[in-house]
């Protein structure tokens, strides 16, 4: 685990990121609060690519909790069977659509605690939401988010909730927003779990990460390639 980096390393990496992608995208397909909550709770141990491949049929017919619990049972386990561990997440989308016309009129809460209190909402589906949807400075720390904020130092901590608070405590707040996107995106794509793709890291010279790959190296006969 790396130690945590100075202020203004931080504010220099964030810059980075910004002017690389100054309104950086989840990837889950959504067109609502509501469907963005399914979509993120579906999304638990499968590819966001998995998720929009069998919710874009779903959400053309449901995209509201109420129609989701006019589709039934059956008819959601049809359109997600194709993501990991679909019949309990049908379940849950059910139970939190019936929480949803039930306890909130059919509307998305916009707290935490409510969030949270849904079927198959954990902290890190609420946090996804909260800045997705509702513009709150959350930070939903995935897999990727725990690998880069320890490997860099951006966000070091033994646990989800230690790299969760790490970010919100050294993230300077101008760049809170899209903090996650950006770690999200630069674990995904750059700062793989093997090999990650340091020639190609824009923050290559602020990391301290001991095990940075190497540029490849051309030769001609011995010699270097000019």
């Amino acid at each position: 685990m790396a130690k945590q980096l100075p202020y203004s390393t931080m504010r220099e990496i964030f810059a980075r990121f910004e002017a690389a992608e100054p309104e950086p995208r989840g990837e889950l397909e959504h067109v609502n609060a509501f469907t963005l909550v399914v979509a993120v709770a579906l999304s638990a141990q499968a590819t966001d690519a998995g998720v929009n491949k069998a919710t874009r049929a779903l959400f053309a017919v449901a995209d509201t909790p109420q129609k989701m619990l006019d589709l039934g049972l059956e008819g959601v386990t049809d359109h997600i069977r194709t993501i990991g561990l679909f019949r309990q997440k049908a379940k849950n989308v059910i139970r939190l659509s019936r929480i949803l016309v039930d306890d909130y009129g059919g509307e998305v809460p916009d707290s935490r605690a409510a969030l949270q209190s849904l079927p198959g909402v954990g902290r890190k589906t609420a946090n996804v939401v909260l800045n997705m949807w509702f513009g709150h400075p959350a930070q939903a720390v995935d897999t990727h988010i725990f690998r880069v904020g320890n490997r860099t130092g951006i966000a070091p901590g033994k646990t989800v909730e230690a790299v969760e608070r790490a970010v919100e405590d050294n993230v300077p707040a101008r760049y809170q927003r899209h903090a996650h996107h950006w770690l999200i995106l630069h674990g995904r794509y750059t700062c793989v779990a093997r090999k990650p793709k340091c020639p190609a890291c824009l923050i290559r010279d602020l990391c301290p990460y001991d095990d940075k790959t190497l540029e490849p190296t051309l030769r001609t006969e011995g010699r270097s390639a000019p």
